[in-house]
Protein backbone atom coordinates (compact mmCIF):
# COMPACT_ATOMS: atom_id res chain seq x y z
CA UNK A 1 0.00 0.00 0.00
CA UNK A 2 1.50 3.47 -0.88
CA UNK A 3 2.46 5.77 1.84
CA UNK A 4 0.09 8.24 1.17
CA UNK A 5 -2.61 5.66 1.26
CA UNK A 6 -2.34 4.04 4.40
CA UNK A 7 -4.32 5.32 7.23
CA UNK A 8 -2.73 7.19 10.08
CA UNK A 9 -4.90 5.18 12.47
CA UNK A 10 -8.69 3.36 11.91
CA UNK A 11 -11.65 4.82 13.77
CA UNK A 12 -13.63 3.35 16.23
CA UNK A 13 -16.64 4.83 17.31
CA UNK A 14 -19.63 2.59 17.09
CA UNK A 15 -19.17 1.13 20.53
CA UNK A 16 -20.02 -2.17 19.22
CA UNK A 17 -17.92 -4.42 17.59
CA UNK A 18 -20.86 -4.89 14.99
CA UNK A 19 -21.17 -1.69 14.24
CA UNK A 20 -17.60 -0.84 14.00
CA UNK A 21 -17.34 -3.27 10.97
CA UNK A 22 -20.46 -1.64 9.40
CA UNK A 23 -18.34 1.68 9.69
CA UNK A 24 -14.97 -0.13 8.09
CA UNK A 25 -16.27 1.59 5.26
CA UNK A 26 -15.31 4.97 6.54
CA UNK A 27 -12.85 3.59 8.94
CA UNK A 28 -9.66 5.54 8.50
CA UNK A 29 -8.39 9.03 7.22
CA UNK A 30 -5.02 8.84 5.13
CA UNK A 31 -2.98 11.88 4.68
CA UNK A 32 -4.83 13.44 1.95
CA UNK A 33 -7.96 13.38 4.03
CA UNK A 34 -9.69 10.62 1.50
CA UNK A 35 -11.75 8.35 3.75
CA UNK A 36 -10.37 4.52 3.52
CA UNK A 37 -12.47 1.30 3.23
CA UNK A 38 -10.63 -0.90 5.54
CA UNK A 39 -12.09 -3.93 3.16
CA UNK A 40 -10.95 -2.53 -0.02
CA UNK A 41 -8.22 -5.04 0.24
CA UNK A 42 -7.41 -8.29 2.02
CA UNK A 43 -4.32 -7.17 3.99
CA UNK A 44 -6.18 -3.96 5.03
CA UNK A 45 -8.81 -6.09 6.22
CA UNK A 46 -6.90 -8.19 8.12
CA UNK A 47 -5.50 -4.59 9.59
CA UNK A 48 -8.80 -3.61 10.71
CA UNK A 49 -8.90 -6.84 12.26
CA UNK A 50 -6.35 -6.69 14.34
CA UNK A 51 -6.82 -3.28 15.37
CA UNK A 52 -10.26 -4.07 16.25
CA UNK A 53 -8.34 -7.26 18.90
CA UNK A 54 -9.69 -9.91 16.92
CA UNK A 55 -6.66 -11.14 15.84
CA UNK A 56 -3.38 -10.99 17.48
CA UNK A 57 -0.23 -9.69 15.78
CA UNK A 58 0.81 -13.81 15.06
CA UNK A 59 -2.90 -14.80 13.60
CA UNK A 60 -2.82 -11.53 11.49
CA UNK A 61 1.09 -12.42 10.14
CA UNK A 62 -0.46 -16.02 9.52
CA UNK A 63 -3.54 -14.52 7.86
CA UNK A 64 -1.53 -12.58 5.53
CA UNK A 65 0.75 -16.01 5.02
CA UNK A 66 -2.31 -17.93 4.21
CA UNK A 67 -3.89 -15.39 1.59
CA UNK A 68 -0.62 -14.89 -0.80
CA UNK A 69 -0.78 -19.10 -0.07
CA UNK A 70 -4.44 -19.41 -1.15
CA UNK A 71 -5.44 -16.33 -2.91
CA UNK A 72 -9.13 -17.67 -4.27
CA UNK A 73 -9.90 -17.85 -0.78
CA UNK A 74 -8.79 -14.56 0.65
CA UNK A 75 -10.47 -12.95 -2.01
CA UNK A 76 -13.84 -15.24 -1.11
CA UNK A 77 -13.85 -13.82 2.34
CA UNK A 78 -13.13 -9.87 1.59
CA UNK A 79 -16.32 -10.65 -0.99
CA UNK A 80 -18.40 -12.34 1.76
CA UNK A 81 -17.30 -9.65 4.31
CA UNK A 82 -18.22 -6.96 2.28
CA UNK A 83 -21.50 -8.75 1.73
CA UNK A 84 -22.18 -8.88 5.31
CA UNK A 85 -21.74 -5.20 6.26
CA UNK A 86 -24.14 -4.79 3.71
CA UNK A 87 -26.40 -6.67 5.31
CA UNK A 88 -25.53 -5.55 8.60
CA UNK A 89 -25.62 -1.66 7.78
CA UNK A 90 -29.55 -2.25 6.63
CA UNK A 91 -29.95 -3.53 10.07
CA UNK A 92 -28.20 -0.97 11.99
CA UNK A 93 -30.31 1.93 9.70
CA UNK A 94 -33.73 -0.30 9.48
CA UNK A 95 -33.68 -3.08 11.29
CA UNK A 96 -35.64 -3.55 14.97
CA UNK A 97 -38.86 -5.35 14.46
CA UNK A 98 -39.07 -9.13 13.91
CA UNK A 99 -41.12 -8.52 10.90
CA UNK A 100 -38.63 -5.95 9.21
CA UNK A 101 -37.35 -7.22 5.79
CA UNK A 102 -33.42 -6.39 6.88
CA UNK A 103 -33.74 -7.99 10.28
CA UNK A 104 -34.90 -11.15 8.82
CA UNK A 105 -31.99 -11.29 6.12
CA UNK A 106 -29.67 -10.27 9.08
CA UNK A 107 -30.60 -13.09 11.20
CA UNK A 108 -30.94 -15.67 8.35
CA UNK A 109 -27.00 -14.40 7.55
CA UNK A 110 -26.32 -14.28 11.45
CA UNK A 111 -27.79 -18.44 11.36
CA UNK A 112 -25.74 -18.99 8.11
CA UNK A 113 -22.73 -18.49 9.06
CA UNK A 114 -23.18 -19.56 13.23
CA UNK A 115 -23.77 -23.07 11.80
CA UNK A 116 -21.25 -23.45 9.58
CA UNK A 117 -18.35 -22.04 12.18
CA UNK A 118 -15.76 -25.25 13.15
CA UNK A 119 -13.62 -24.09 15.89
CA UNK A 120 -12.69 -23.14 19.60
CA UNK A 121 -13.20 -20.59 21.84
CA UNK A 122 -10.48 -19.12 24.05
CA UNK A 123 -10.01 -16.23 26.47
CA UNK A 124 -5.64 -15.71 25.79
CA UNK A 125 -3.68 -12.85 26.96
CA UNK A 126 -3.29 -9.77 25.21
CA UNK A 127 0.13 -8.17 25.17
CA UNK A 128 -1.12 -4.87 26.90
CA UNK A 129 -1.73 -7.13 30.04
CA UNK A 130 -5.47 -7.40 29.18
CA UNK A 131 -7.49 -10.74 27.77
CA UNK A 132 -9.50 -11.39 24.44
CA UNK A 133 -11.53 -13.46 24.15
CA UNK A 134 -10.51 -15.60 20.16
CA UNK A 135 -12.35 -18.20 17.90
CA UNK A 136 -10.06 -20.71 16.14
CA UNK A 137 -11.43 -22.30 13.62
CA UNK A 138 -10.95 -25.84 13.01
CA UNK A 139 -10.53 -26.30 8.84
CA UNK A 140 -11.09 -23.48 6.54
CA UNK A 141 -8.76 -20.73 8.57
CA UNK A 142 -10.99 -17.77 6.66
CA UNK A 143 -14.05 -19.06 8.08
CA UNK A 144 -13.70 -17.73 11.28
CA UNK A 145 -12.70 -14.09 10.44
CA UNK A 146 -16.32 -13.01 10.85
CA UNK A 147 -17.71 -14.69 13.45
CA UNK A 148 -16.70 -12.64 17.02
CA UNK A 149 -18.31 -9.76 14.49
CA UNK A 150 -21.63 -12.15 13.82
CA UNK A 151 -21.87 -12.76 17.24
CA UNK A 152 -21.79 -8.96 18.66
CA UNK A 153 -24.72 -8.51 15.99
CA UNK A 154 -26.61 -11.73 17.19
CA UNK A 155 -25.80 -9.97 20.92
CA UNK A 156 -27.59 -6.87 19.69
CA UNK A 157 -30.40 -8.61 18.44
CA UNK A 158 -30.94 -11.19 21.65
CA UNK A 159 -30.45 -8.11 24.14
CA UNK A 160 -32.67 -5.29 22.27
CA UNK A 161 -29.94 -3.13 21.59
CA UNK A 162 -31.00 -2.20 17.91
CA UNK A 163 -33.78 0.55 19.81
CA UNK A 164 -30.40 2.63 20.77
CA UNK A 165 -28.65 2.38 16.99
CA UNK A 166 -28.16 5.75 16.07
CA UNK A 167 -26.88 7.31 12.15
CA UNK A 168 -24.83 10.14 12.57
CA UNK A 169 -26.81 13.26 12.29
CA UNK A 170 -24.58 14.72 9.78
CA UNK A 171 -25.76 14.23 6.59
CA UNK A 172 -22.15 13.67 5.22
CA UNK A 173 -21.07 10.93 7.52
CA UNK A 174 -23.07 7.65 7.29
CA UNK A 175 -21.44 6.36 10.94
CA UNK A 176 -23.24 4.19 13.11
CA UNK A 177 -23.21 3.86 16.59
CA UNK A 178 -24.73 2.38 19.65
CA UNK A 179 -26.41 5.48 22.05
CA UNK A 180 -25.25 4.74 25.71
CA UNK A 181 -25.90 7.97 26.53
CA UNK A 182 -28.23 8.25 29.75
CA UNK A 183 -30.78 10.21 27.93
CA UNK A 184 -30.75 8.90 24.73
CA UNK A 185 -29.87 11.65 22.31
CA UNK A 186 -26.34 11.30 21.18
CA UNK A 187 -26.35 12.84 17.77
CA UNK A 188 -22.72 12.63 16.64
CA UNK A 189 -20.39 9.56 15.94
CA UNK A 190 -17.82 12.07 17.14
CA UNK A 191 -17.69 14.99 18.62
CA UNK A 192 -14.69 16.10 17.78
CA UNK A 193 -15.11 15.94 14.07
CA UNK A 194 -18.66 15.36 12.99
CA UNK A 195 -20.18 17.40 15.95
CA UNK A 196 -17.40 20.42 15.62
CA UNK A 197 -18.45 20.45 12.05
CA UNK A 198 -22.19 21.24 12.80
CA UNK A 199 -21.14 24.08 15.53
CA UNK A 200 -19.25 25.66 12.83
CA UNK A 201 -21.85 25.35 10.91
CA UNK A 202 -24.16 26.76 13.37
CA UNK A 203 -21.85 29.75 14.24
CA UNK A 204 -21.69 31.08 10.77
CA UNK A 205 -25.19 30.67 10.00
CA UNK A 206 -25.35 32.98 13.02
CA UNK A 207 -22.63 35.15 12.23
CA UNK A 208 -24.10 36.05 8.82
CA UNK A 209 -27.46 36.51 9.86
CA UNK A 210 -26.09 39.26 12.40
CA UNK A 211 -24.61 41.06 9.38
CA UNK A 212 -28.01 40.47 7.40
CA UNK A 213 -29.68 41.92 9.67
Amino acid sequence: MDTDEAPESFVFVGERLWLDFVNSDDAARNRKGTRLDALDAFDTFVQWLSSARILDAERASAMLKRAQQQPTGASAALHEARRIRNVLRALAERGGAPAERATQVAIGEINRILGRSAGTRRVEPRSDGGFTRNFVTVGDVFAGLLIPIIESAADALVSGELVRVRRCADSRCSRVFFDGSRNGKRRWCEMATCGNRAKAARHRRKVKLNVNG
